[in-house]
């Protein structure tokens, strides 16, 4: 079968019909988990703060675990509901995040072996660092579908994670840095979530 060459119009439309089907890819199935992972974030946040806060044992971060439900619940669904049109963007946003997924599993990983060997751990790390890694994710899935909101936004969420990883303490993290945490992701996640719903409705 002989292929067809493109000339440059129908490249451009052709890229474009990739997009707008992308985009409508991510609302009919993944748009929402922006707004999954920011509320889910932004909830825990006000919970852990409120629990460490007033009952003074930093035990009750360990709520923050808690975050790979969003992860177990979106994997299940995903199985379940896949797009009948999977495109070079879907994939190519679909494998960021498996990345980025990746790196968080790497990361605990390697904290707790490492906690094990020298003594102690310190989990706070983990909050600069979950901000770095889902904001660069969010990041290149706002690039990926052509959507500014999407993809600069979650930089100054990032504003946190630096300030985090400036003041890191040796042992225990300050009660503040959960709030911080969920104003982050409030940033980076959830106002980008309501305003790429708030396209796909248009």
């Amino acid at each position: 079968m002989e292929e067809k060459k493109l000339n440059e119009k129908e490249s451009l439309e052709l890229i474009t019909q990739m997009i707008k089907q992308s985009r409508k890819n991510i609302a009919v199935g993944s748009g929402n988990r922006f707004l999954l992972y920011g509320y889910s974030a932004v909830i825990l946040a006000v919970v852990v703060f409120a629990l460490v806060y007033f009952t003074g044992n930093r035990l009750w971060a360990a709520l923050w675990f808690a975050m790979f439900l969003p992860f177990v619940y979106t994997t299940l669904y995903d199985r379940k509901h896949r797009p009948t049109v999977i495109t070079y963007t879907d994939r190519m946003i679909n494998e960021t995040w498996k990345v980025i997924g990746t790196l968080f599993i790497i990361t605990v990983l390697t904290m707790m072996i490492l906690g094990y060997v020298v003594g102690s751990v310190n989990f706070g790390l983990m909050m600069p660092l979950a901000l770095i890694y889902c904001g660069i994710g969010t990041s290149i899935t706002g690039l990926v579908i052509k959507d500014s909101v999407l993809a600069y936004l979650p930089l100054f969420g990032l504003i946190f994670a630096i300030y985090m990883l400036m003041t890191l303490p040796a042992l225990h993290t300050p009660v503040t840095w959960h709030l911080y945490f969920g104003i982050s992701f409030l940033i980076m996640m959830v106002i980008p979530g309501h305003n790429l719903n708030a396209k796909c409705r248009k």
